[in-house]
């Protein structure tokens, strides 16, 4: 597929998020209500990016009713799979200046029917484009890892780039399944057993086990510390990003998986697509916005990423 401008993403997102969120502006308090969860996020920065975004959801309920208003403003093309039971949201209270959770719910699993309008609705569209963003749901109960198995092997036997985002069993499932980019971050290697600790060396044994059970490439991002990226069969890298003061660190590795993706999406080698989501992630957390960030800031702080060989 030749090289264009902007490039087309299609994002998985099984089941989105209403986030509600209570700030403190000028000493009286803010309501910002928005739709969210990892898929969200990333189509937003993907879209923000100049890729040109279909986003693959299940709605439902009255919460799925208000999540379906909001996407209209957003700008991605929405492929929405309504449904009988709820969709999940989340209530977080950052007055103080800090992210306090005070209720949640991941969402009601989705059921069979639901589940098969979905899968199909999201293979078409992945089938459309150059690159899927296979995104998780807010708690693992909520879709089953055969799912992401399925889709993972399905898009990438007729042509397309699959780039993951994932942990547990659904990361295990979509590597059975075959990806061609993987981002995880190195607190959930660990908590899942895959790596014995969080040293350079560590990691980049836990990634090289990674390509071998599945992915092509692997991002490991690791908080305020540089990255470790195994890219094809050349030597690991760490990706030294740029220094900013955080305001907010929650949707950093959203961005970061947007950024890589975009830049795959409209024919970019990889080495830069790696640089552009290190970018995207080091700016998201400047923000208050969940995968938000100007494409000519990120720009700008691509050519600040550093990709060294490890050792």
């Amino acid at each position: 597929m030749p090289a264009d401008e902007s490039g087309t993403i299609m994002v998985f997102a099984p089941v989105p998020l209403l986030t509600v969120t209570i700030e403190q502006q000028s000493g009286e308090p803010e309501l910002h209500v928005h739709p969210g969860g990892q898929g969200i996020w990333q189509a937003r920065m993907c879209a923000g990016l100049g890729a040109s975004v279909t986003l693959c959801a299940a709605v439902g309920g009255e919460i799925g009713e208000v999540i379906s208003l909001l996407l209209r403003d957003e700008q991605i093309e929405v492929r929405a799979v309504h449904r009988m039971s709820g969709s999940g949201w989340y209530i977080h209270d950052r007055r103080d200046g800090s992210r306090d959770e005070v209720a949640d719910h991941a969402g009601e699993p989705l059921g069979r029917h639901d589940l098969d309008e979905l899968y199909s609705t999201a293979l078409a569209a992945g089938m459309r484009s150059r690159v899927s963003i296979l995104s998780g749901p807010a708690a693992p109960d909520v879709v089953a890892p055969e799912v992401y198995r399925r889709l993972a092997a399905d898009l990438g036997a007729n042509g397309g780039t699959v780039v993951a985002d994932l942990s547990g069993d659904h990361l295990t499932a979509v590597l059975e399944g075959g990806v061609d980019f993987l981002k995880v971050s190195h607190e959930e290697l660990i908590d899942a057993g895959r790596a014995t600790g969080d040293s350079v060396e560590e990691l980049v044994d836990t990634g090289r086990d990674l390509r071998k059970q599945g992915a092509g490439s692997v991002l490991i991002s690791r908080a305020d510390q540089p990255g470790i990226a195994l890219i094809d069969d050349e030597e690991p890298l760490l990706v030294e990003l740029p220094s900013l003061q955080v305001v907010d660190h929650r949707g950093a590795g959203d961005s970061m998986t947007a950024g890589v993706a975009a830049v795959l999406a409209r024919g970019g080698k990889i080495h830069e697509a790696v640089r552009t989501g290190a970018a995207a992630g080091a700016l998201n957390v400047t923000r208050h916005g969940l995968g938000t960030g100007r494409k000519e800031a990120i720009t700008e702080l691509t050519k600040r990423v550093r990709l060294s060989p490890i050792g």
